[in-house]
């Protein structure tokens, strides 16, 4: 099934926790008081204002390192060039969700609240451990508090629109969408699979191991094989020596189809029977061995199932016809000016709406980041 939803509340600095794509890092408490920054030691300048709206350099910069982290840790690193079209960006979103939170009512305060605690639950599910968890918020720079309130003041600012702007989706019309689009709701054949990784590429500069260091990493996957064919718990197995660090808590599961994965893993899985252990398989990333659980062929998604996100998705459609119109009433009557000029939107840097795309019902995953 392709998901239609657009989720319009979700930034795209906190976006990346619901992925499941954990780079290597250490894991560490994300209770303490982060570390003072010097905005906020010395005053920060001002980026924008109207009546409600102060957002501060020191903000938007905070937003903005979080984003490119995350872009950068799935595989699409922000170049130079294109780093003042993504602060203009970041801050035409923050600026559209301070206008929206200014019209909420408690209602939608406490409606955005519940689901920003489930939906950091679902996250925390996915990611199948706390040490998981920690090192996607080490990435992140942030705290659970702090994502906990970005997503709550995002998911505010939606509820609101959709109250303000009378949006009602009915079960009617999530069935006709359903009975016009079947296309829509197919699901390609999948596998789930378990992989133990060994990577072949130093983390830190994206260098090539040496010839050395790879053969030793060769020669311990050889063992790892072994043990897997003899019987072994390859769950257990994965837990303890896998470099994966976003499936190794998870026994090295991945559910998916194909074209989600770099090709000599895909290949490699889909060939394999139930239970069958692969050979060492070589990718980009470094030395894998792939167990298959389950092949899963290709179904229809029933309307049961479907109709949450479908819902969802057609009041996003909904949504964005009428929100940039209402945007801009808002920005008008609050006055908002951007202060720094090089900040200010242009044709191709404007955003109307809310910010944020939610992560799709199966993100394209690969087996460990680069």
């Amino acid at each position: 099934m392709k998901r239609m939803t657009k989720s319009l509340v979700l930034l795209l600095a906190v976006a990346g926790l619901t992925t499941g794509r954990v780079p290597a890092a250490e894991s560490t408490p994300t209770n303490a008081a982060p570390a003072a920054k010097l905005g906020d030691l010395f005053g920060s300048t001002l980026v924008a204002k109207g009546k409600g709206i102060a957002i501060t350099r020191s903000q938007l910069d905070d937003d903005v390192i979080r984003a490119k982290s995350q872009l950068a840790a799935s595989g699409r690193p922000v170049p130079p060039e294109q780093t003042v079209q993504i602060e203009r960006q970041i801050l035409e979103q923050m600026i559209n969700v301070q206008l929206l939170q200014a019209k909420a009512s408690d209602a939608d305060k406490a409606e955005a609240k519940v689901t920003a605690e489930k939906r950091f639950a679902d996250a925390k599910a996915k990611m199948g451990s706390d040490e998981a968890l920690n090192r996607q918020l080490k990435l992140m720079g942030a705290t659970r508090e702090e994502v906990l309130a970005k997503w709550t003041e995002a998911l505010t600012a939606e509820t609101t629109a959709k109250r303000v702007l009378k949006v009602n989706i009915t079960d009617a019309d999530a069935r006709k969408y359903y009975d016009a689009n079947p296309a829509r709701f197919e699901k390609p054949e999948m596998v789930r699979a378990s992989h133990i990784l060994l990577i072949t590429r130093d983390t830190a500069t994206q260098t090539d191991l040496s010839e050395d260091k790879k053969a030793a990493k060769h020669k311990q996957m050889e063992d790892l094989l072994k043990r897997a064919r003899d019987g072994e718990d390859f769950a257990k197995l994965a837990k303890e020596y896998s470099e994966d660090p976003g499936s190794k808590d998870k026994g090295g599961e991945y559910k998916f189809a194909r074209g989600q994965m770099v090709p000599e893993f895909e290949a490699a899985a889909f060939s394999l029977k139930t239970n069958q252990v692969s050979d060492i398989v070589n990718s980009s990333y470094g030395y894998h061995i792939i167990k298959l659980s389950e092949k899963i062929p290709a179904q229809k998604v029933e309307f049961a199932e479907a109709a949450a996100d479908l819902k969802e998705g057609l009041a996003q459609q909904a949504m964005q016809k009428e929100l940039p119109d209402y945007i801009q009433k808002l920005r008008k009557e609050a006055g908002v000016e951007i202060l720094d000029e090089k900040l200010r939107p242009t044709e191709t840097s404007a955003m109307p709406g809310l910010p944020g795309d939610q992560p799709p019902a199966q993100p394209v995953k690969k087996p460990a980041t680069k």
